[in-house]
C-alpha cells in the first residue's frame, strides 16, 4: 500500500489525488521549519560560555534569555489555531519562517541582553505555529489513516533538530563562532520561508488535484471568544488541570538540563569537553524521543494510562537523583542513567491521549492546546530560576571573564528539578484513569 492510498476516499473519474512526491514535498518543507524550531530551542545550551562572555550576563540573565523562547511560545498557543483557520498553513508557515529568521538574525547580532531577548521572543512566537499548521496541511494532502505515521515522522524531525543543536552545533561554534553560525541559520530559515511560499499550498485543490479533506474551504472560523469559551469548558474537568501541569514536571527538568545547564555542569564537574558534554546531553533527548512510541504501545496494550504514567515519572525522578546527587559516577554510568532518565520521561507522551480521553470528543482539540501550554510551563519557570540560584551561590571564581559555579551551587539549583519531577508523579496519582476509553461527557 502506497503512502497515498486513494482507497481512503471513493474514487472519482474526473480528478486525481496528488502524487506522493508532491505531498511529501509540501509536508516536508513544513516539517523542516519544525526541525529548525527545535534546533533554535536547544541552541543556547551549547553556547552558554560564549553568550555569557559576549553579552556580559550572569547565569540568571542567561536562564531568562533562554526562557524568552518559551514565554512567547506559550502565549501563541491559543491564537495559533485561529490564525491557521483564517490565514491557512501556507501563509502561517511562511510568516513563521520569516519572523524566526528575523529573530535569529537579531539574536546573532545582539550587542546586549535586551536585543538578544527580543530575538528569542520572536523565535519562540514563530516556532509555535509550526505544529498546528503542519497538521492542517496533512489533513488535505494525506489520507486520514496516515496521520499517526506522519505524527511520528514529525516528532523524528523535531528530534533531528534537537540533536543538530548538540554536537554538530558545538563543533560549528568552535570553528566559526556562535554569531556567524546563527546568522547562517537565519539565512537558511529565510530561504526556507521563500520555498514554503512558492511550493506549499493549503490544499491539493489549489493545484488542480483532489483533496483528501472534504471540508477544505468549509471550516468554521472560531472567534477568540469561542476559543476562550472552549478553554473554560475543558477546565471544568479535574483531569485537565492535573494532566496539563504534570508534563511540566517532566519537560521542565529535561529542557533545563539538556537545553541550558547540563552542558556547563558536565564540563565543569565531570571534566568533559564541551563537545562531549553536548553529546551526553543529546543522549537524554534521544532516549526521551525513542521511548515515546514504546510507552504509547504499552499503554494501549494494557488498556491503562495512569499506572504507566505514574511508574515512568517516578522512575525518571529516581534517575535524576542518581545523575545529579550520587558522587563518583563513571562516565559510562552517567550516560546509562541519563539515557534511563530520558527513556522513563517519555511516558509524558501518554498524557496527550490521556487528557483527550478525559473530555468529550468535541473538546479534544481545545484540551490538547491547553495541555501543550502546560508542557512549556516547566522550562519557562525552571531555566531562569536555576540561573538565579547559581548566581546566588556563586563563590567568586572566574575564568576568562566567565563565572565558574561550584558543584554545590548546581546541586542546590538542581533540587528544583527533583521537586518538579516528583510533583509530576504526585499529580498523576490523583488523576482519574480513562482506561483508554473516550469520555462522552
Amino acid at each position: 500500500m502506497g503512502l497515498l492510498d486513494p482507497k481512503a476516499i471513493p474514487e472519482r473519474s474526473s480528478d486525481r489525488f496528488p502524487a506522493a512526491g508532491l505531498s511529501l514535498s509540501v509536508w516536508g518543507l513544513g516539517a523542516l521549519f519544525y526541525l529548525i524550531g527545535f534546533y533554535l530551542r536547544i541552541a543556547p545550551a551549547v553556547m552558554t560560555t560564549e553568550l555569557m562572555k559576549d553579552l556580559g550576563i550572569t547565569a540568571a540573565a542567561l536562564g531568562n534569555l533562554s526562557a524568552f523562547y518559551f514565554y512567547s511560545y506559550v502565549v501563541m498557543q491559543i491564537p495559533t489555531g485561529i490564525l491557521a483557520d483564517h490565514w491557512g498553513p501556507r501563509r502561517l508557515l511562511t510568516t513563521g519562517s520569516m519572523v524566526a529568521a528575523l529573530g535569529t538574525a537579531l539574536f546573532a547580532s545582539a550587542p546586549n541582553l535586551a536585543s538578544a531577548g527580543l530575538g528569542r521572543l520572536l523565535i519562540g512566537a514563530a516556532s509555535a505555529v509550526a505544529f498546528v499548521a503542519i497538521l492542517k496541511l496533512s489533513n488535505g494532502w494525506f489520507p486520514s489513516h496516515r496521520y499517526a505515521m506522519l505524527s511520528g515522522m514529525l516528532l523524528l524531525c523535531g528530534l533531528a533538530g534537537a540533536i543538530s543543536a548538540g554536537v554538530p552545533l558545538r563543533i560549528m561554534v568552535d570553528v566559526f563562532g556562535w554569531r556567524p553560525v546563527m546568522l547562517f541559520t537565519a539565512a537558511v530559515t529565510f530561504f526556507l520561508g521563500l520555498a514554503i511560499w512558492f511550493v506549499v499550498r493549503d490544499d491539493p485543490s489549489e493545484r488542480g488535484y483532489r483533496s483528501f479533506s472534504s471540508q477544505f474551504g468549509e471550516a468554521a472560523f472560531l472567534s477568540l471568544a469561542g476559543v476562550f469559551a472552549g478553554v473554560g469548558k475543558v477546565l471544568r474537568y479535574p483531569n485537565t488541570w492535573i494532566l496539563s501541569l504534570a508534563p511540566s514536571g517532566i519537560v521542565g527538568p529535561i529542557m533545563a538540563f539538556s537545553g541550558l545547564w547540563g552542558v556547563p555542569f558536565l564540563s565543569t564537574h565531570y571534566g568533559l569537553s564541551s563537545v562531549e558534554s553536548s553529546a551526553v546531553a543529546s543522549i537524554l533527548l534521544v532516549a526521551w524521543a525513542l521511548g515515546g512510541p514504546l510507552a504509547g504501545w504499552i499503554s494501549d496494550r494494557v488498556g491503562r494510562r495512569k499506572p504507566i504514567y505514574v511508574l515512568g515519572s517516578t522512575a525518571a525522578c529516581i534517575c535524576w537523583i542518581i545523575v545529579l546527587y550520587i558522587p563518583g559516577l563513571s562516565v559510562w554510568l552517567l550516560v546509562l542513567f541519563i539515557a534511563a532518565t530520558g527513556f522513563s520521561s517519555s511516558v509524558m507522551i501518554i498524557g496527550f491521549a490521556f487528557i483527550k480521553e478525559s473530555v468529550p470528543p468535541h473538546l479534544a482539540g481545545t484540551v490538547s492546546g491547553v495541555c501543550n501550554m502546560g508542557v512549556m510551563l516547566g522550562p519557562m519557570i525552571l531555566q531562569p530560576l536555576l540561573g538565579w540560584i547559581l548566581d546566588l551561590y556563586w563563590n567568586g571564581d572566574m575564568a576568562e571573564g566567565i563565572r565558574i559555579y561550584p558543584l554545590e551551587a548546581y546541586r542546590i539549583g538542581f533540587m528544583l528539578m527533583i521537586v518538579f519531577s516528583a510533583s509530576s508523579s504526585l499529580l498523576v496519582s490523583f488523576s482519574r484513569d480513562t482506561r483508554c476509553r473516550q469520555s462522552q461527557g
